[in-house]
């Protein structure tokens, strides 16, 4: 393995328990690996407004650094909030997509500024707004609002529906959008040739690092193109067997018992120790 120096961390179901936290142990651990001359940065499929407490938990507003949000549609620099690159979904693109989600009878939910703004109420959106405390409006013409702009839209829904679904939207339209499950029962739309991976080539590009020394720890498909473009992509214990196919590595334990600071622990600290 080349020496790791750019550590890329998915959020959910990742760095974070199922209390919505942090452990006092893994923020030990990554302030270690950041000693140790690691660069750690967070890549998420929330909002920007979503991963501020986060960023800040770990101390990522007092120094240099990056933030990949919204599944990689925004990249900000993580101490000053400067929106660095963002990616919109194309017009015709994204409302052709609304046309056919909508008639098929599912809502859609776009993000703005700590905002969830949907088409209708729905149990998804509720579940959403207590993971990430944003706050949720329902738009009457969600059609023309959308028409305004979005960087992505999420299809909230049963697993069991969305799956077909997916596959639908992925037979019509998937040359001109990105398609994948964020949460098993999100189905999310982002703009063509985007995601993690795209959005932490432009980070280590902008930092110097080769794709060789960047490790990213992930467990959903939206962290697909991260695991894939990393040079050690590593997939979480508790993670999508699909992630887990194509990952480098898989931890030893879950998200609740802290698997990635046990990871990094093996992999990063105690390889660079016993090196030095």
């Amino acid at each position: 393995m080349s020496e790791i120096k750019l550590l890329a961390l998915d959020l959910d179901d990742t760095l974070l328990r199922e209390d919505l936290t942090i452990s006092f142990h893994t923020k030990n651990v990554l302030k270690k690996v950041e000693e140790s001359g690691v660069i750690v940065m967070l890549a998420s499929g929330r909002s920007p407004a979503a991963m501020d407490r986060y960023a800040r938990d770990l101390g990522m507003h007092k120094r240099p650094g990056y933030l990949v949000c919204n599944n990689g549609t925004t990249i900000l620099e993580s101490h000053t909030g400067t929106v660095v690159k963002e990616f919109f979904l194309p017009i015709e693109a994204a409302l052709a997509v609304y046309d056919l989600v909508d008639a098929e009878g599912f809502p859609v939910q776009i993000y703005d500024e700590g905002t969830i703004y949907v088409s209708r109420r729905n149990e998804y959106a509720d579940i959403d707004q207590k993971l990430t405390g944003q706050r949720q409006v329902v738009v009457d013409n969600f059609r023309s609002f959308l028409a305004a702009g979005a960087q992505k839209m999420v299809i909230p829904g049963d697993p069991s529906l969305l799956r077909p679904l997916e596959t639908l939207l992925k037979t019509f339209i998937s040359d001109r959008v990105t398609i994948f499950t964020s949460k098993p029962y999100f189905l999310e739309i982002l703009p063509p040739a985007t995601g993690k991976g795209e959005a932490l080539a432009v980070v280590a590009q902008m930092l110097g690092i080769d794709r060789s020394q960047v490790m990213a720890i992930g467990d959903s498909m939206n962290d697909e193109s991260m695991i894939r473009w990393a040079g050690f992509g590593v997939a979480m214990a508790n993670g999508d067997p699909r992630i887990k196919a194509i990952a480098k590595a898989v931890t030893n334990r879950t998200n609740e018992e802290d698997g990635v600071a046990d990871f990094v622990e093996q992999y990063l600290l105690k390889r660079r120790t016993h090196a030095g």
